[in-house]
């Protein structure tokens, strides 16, 4: 039997951007501005993406890791949205999987607050890792390509 375990985590990001919250916000919302920043810039294929930005609702992506030790394995995120504030906050909690083997669940939230002509993102990220599979710093260096995919979305 494998040994079980779990690391726990809490890490926050701050980041400005030159857009308002209300552009940024929209950058979260609109399905077709979302995929782009938050699927299409690693590198990965997508496979599947799925989006009903609301609370309550879901959001569901998989992925096929090209490159590296990975290569080939499918990865999925399944996210349910549990508060939106338009263009203020966004809370979700999202699990992450490989194959069939998830590996973390966590809860996260996006405060969009507004900073003279632009926007400061604070980031919060409060995640339990399981059995080893990914790690605090590895989530953390994960959601800085992100959100600096999301500048480039909004630039």
């Amino acid at each position: 039997m494998t040994e079980r375990s779990v690391t726990h985590s809490t890490f926050e990001i701050e980041r400005s951007y030159p857009a308002t919250p209300q552009r940024v916000f929209a950058a979260f919302a609109d399905p077709v501005k979302k995929r782009r920043w938050f699927r299409e810039e690693d590198g990965s294929e997508t496979l599947e993406f799925e989006m009903d930005f609301r609370a309550g609702g879901r959001e569901r992506s998989s992925f096929r890791i090209k490159g590296g030790p990975y290569s080939g394995v499918v990865c999925t995120n399944e996210t349910t949205y549990q508060d939106i504030v338009p263009d203020s906050r966004i809370v979700l909690a999202y699990t992450m999987a490989m194959g069939e083997r998830r590996f973390s669940a966590s809860l996260a939230t996006f405060e969009l607050l507004s900073a003279g002509a632009g926007t400061t993102l604070i980031f919060t990220e409060q995640a339990a890792f399981f059995e080893g599979a990914d790690t605090p710093e590895m989530r953390k260096e994960g959601w800085q390509l992100l959100l600096e995919s999301l500048a480039k979305e909004l630039a």
